[in-house]
């Protein structure tokens, strides 16, 4: 049964129930916002939408991980990833606009990590190769998803574009003061950006053993020595001056 509004008089004004109820939660509102109440109620509402968002994008991730290794990556479609994550298609598209960009949103996570190990930008050369092996030792499914063979070769092709961007910032970054980049510089990267990548796909699709510690002795064995030789004769090339004007 529907109550029926009962206005009253107050200062020449009708008033209904409803009415008084608006004003007094504005009146709340407004205490709350002049004693810093309202803010903290913000910041925790706003605290607890992130959590639901990162909660809902790993599922998301996670179901597209799970149905990468069971089918392959080609076969995978996005209802496949909302039946698997038990979201609404609604709370896919407001997260991602296909299933490319939830597998590239888990490679952009790998590559923050490889950008802010402890050891990346030391004055070793290469030293994110134990964390990122390290890391996707935990992670071995994800690494089997991205990296391996029933991965997606966009992710691949997105992969070596990011670790050879990272290999050629430490290959500049170690060449001292004013010598000037050997001509090499792009076939080095290429080089040891081909060598790494290869070393993580085999090994992640379990075509290669070893411990982490044991596939980053593999790594810089077989790269260091050339690079050194090349980094050491670029230093003695110094930069030519800028002619006057």
């Amino acid at each position: 049964m529907v109550l029926p509004l009962f206005p009253h008089r107050l200062f020449g004004y009708e008033w209904s129930v409803h009415q008084r109820e608006v004003v007094n939660n504005q009146i709340h509102q407004a205490v709350l916002n002049r004693t810093g109440a309202g803010k903290v109620f913000g910041a925790q509402e706003r605290e607890s939408t992130d959590r639901r968002v990162r909660r809902t994008r790993r599922l998301i991730r996670q179901a597209l991980v799970e149905l990468i290794l069971s089918k392959g990556y080609e076969a995978v479609t996005v209802t496949d990833i909302i039946n698997r994550a038990d979201v609404g298609r609604s709370t896919f598209y407001a997260h991602f606009t296909d299933k490319q960009e939830v597998l590239f949103s888990s490679l952009d996570e790998l590559s923050e990590l490889l950008r802010f190990t402890p050891g990346y930008r030391s004055e070793t050369l290469f030293s994110f190769s134990l964390p990122i092996f390290e890391h996707l030792q935990e992670q071995r499914r994800l690494a089997q998803a991205l990296l391996g063979r029933r991965g997606s070769i966009a992710v691949g092709t997105r992969g070596e574009q990011i670790m050879a961007a990272v290999v050629r910032d430490e290959l500049l970054a170690a060449l001292p003061g004013k010598a000037t980049p050997p001509a090499s510089l792009d076939m080095m990267v290429t080089c040891v950006t081909g060598a790494f990548m290869a070393l993580l796909r085999r090994w992640a699709d379990g075509e290669l053993t070893g411990t982490p510690a044991e596939m980053d002795a593999a790594f810089r064995a077989v790269v260091l020595p050339g690079l050194e030789a090349v980094l050491a004769a670029a230093a003695t090339t110094e930069a030519p001056a800028h002619p006057r004007m």
